[in-house]
């Protein structure tokens, strides 16, 4: 299968910059589950921002939240 990492850098939202993975979203989700998080776009914007990609951080926003966005 081809990477359409052009298409999807359109839609990343991830806001780190200098992020060598954006568009190629097999190992930006490979990188982060290696280190026991989910890719920024698992977020939500502004907690995104925080940084804290960690399972535990993801499962709390959405209990706090009580849906996807």
């Amino acid at each position: 299968m081809e990477c359409r990492s052009d298409k999807n850098r359109t839609g990343c939202t991830c806001t780190y910059k200098p992020c060598s993975r954006k568009g190629v979203c097999c190992e930006c989700i490979q990188y982060h589950w290696v280190k026991g998080q989910f890719p920024g776009c698992f977020f939500p914007s502004d907690v995104e921002m925080s940084y804290d990609r960690s399972i535990e951080r993801f499962i709390k926003t959405f209990q706090e939240r009580g849906k996807w966005w």
